[in-house]
């Protein structure tokens, strides 16, 4: 019984590790605990871990790649993480296809995936950290594009049924960097995600300078696979590798706020970037928002504000998450207090 293992068990299916360290499994690299590490090779054997006490009546936290969690303690109760790879063609329908992809898989890997099979569509999201069961929960999305608008559906385990089920697109409530799933923390676990891929589309040029980007590397006409290659220059450029430096990706949302608003803002401040929303909306630049304040660069100890890019904490080497966090709050007070806008961090914050 898992209330029982001491040190490191394995059964078919999953391994259990107890005190686990956490920090090779965050990007930002701050130390942490859990009290028990479960990983998943086998996403069949959940129903059978769910019967244990640990896990039925237990705080439980789902973890795929660690790039979208902030750790500021120890976390008191069962990490699982579910690392089962794959990726099958469930379907060919001529002009599209329908894809399962595992949980496990790398989001870049399967990008490059499908461009390397003839599909379009991902090519905007190229680069971006994580794994293939994380991108359905924070609605993944870069340049113009996020992954709902290839989702068809997600197999998930639900904790509260403890059974399998599986969710079409409109059943996981997508919005601007949410879900169904973001919304209700702990309760559904994502094992596998079917996307429906097509194999022509419009190419999306006009977001963030991948016009200008393809231009600089002497490209007149764009592929999707130039477009991904455009999209990770861009990236590489404009954000920094968490391979290099510990970090989780951009830290805030882009707020979204009311046309009235937003013109009253863009009045007093006019070179304040803007984009079109959901109707009668815009969304403002949390980026220009931070730098404004004077947050860009800046660095307390090894906890710091990226150089490269305003919305991007980091971790210069020793920073615990709490130091990280303790930062991330001075700078929403300082864009409440000047501008009267409440960013809202895109990463879990433990």
């Amino acid at each position: 019984m898992i209330a029982h293992i001491t040190g490191i068990a394995s059964e078919p299916g999953y391994t259990v590790v107890e005190n686990a360290p956490l920090q090779g499994r965050n990007t930002f690299r701050v130390p942490a605990r859990a009290e028990l590490l479960i990983d998943v090779s086998r996403p069949a054997a959940l129903p059978g871990l769910f019967d244990l006490a640990a896990l039925k009546n237990g705080k439980v936290l789902v973890l795929g790649a660690g790039s979208n969690v902030l750790f500021t303690r120890d976390w008191p109760g069962v990490v699982l993480a579910l690392p089962a790879l794959g990726i099958r063609l469930l379907q060919n329908r001529g002009d599209a296809a329908l894809i399962r992809v595992e949980a496990g898989e790398n989001w870049n890997d399967f990008v490059h995936w499908s461009l390397g099979h003839g599909f379009v569509g991902l090519e905007n999201l190229a680069l971006i950290p994580g794994t293939v069961g994380a991108a359905p929960i924070q609605n993944i999305g870069a340049y113009g594009v996020e992954v709902c608008e290839f989702i068809d559906t997600v197999e998930i385990f639900d904790r509260a049924g403890a059974k399998f089920t599986r969710l079409g697109n409109a059943d996981c409530a997508f919005a601007y960097r949410d879900s169904l799933f973001r919304r209700t923390p702990g309760r559904y676990l994502v094992t596998a995600v079917e996307f429906l891929l097509q194999r022509a589309r419009e190419l999306r040029l006009d977001y963030a300078g991948v016009r200008e980007e393809l231009a600089a590397m002497g490209i007149a006409t764009a592929t999707a696979p130039l477009v991904a290659e455009a999209v990770s220059r861009l990236r590489l450029r404009k954000l920094p590798n968490p391979a290099m430096i510990g970090n989780a990706g951009s830290f805030f949302k882009n707020p979204v706020v009311k046309d009235e608003i937003a013109q009253q803002l863009r009045v007093a401040h006019p070179t304040l970037p803007l984009w079109p929303a959901a109707s009668g909306h815009k969304k403002l630049s949390a980026a220009w928002l931070i730098e404004a304040c004077g947050f860009k660069g800046l660095r307390e100890g090894d906890a710091g504000v990226s150089s490269q890019h305003a919305l991007v904490l980091v971790n210069h080497g020793h920073a615990t998450g709490a130091q990280i966090w303790a930062l991330a709050q001075r700078i929403l007070q300082s864009v409440q207090s000047r501008f009267g806008i409440a960013l809202e961090p895109e990463p879990i914050v433990i």
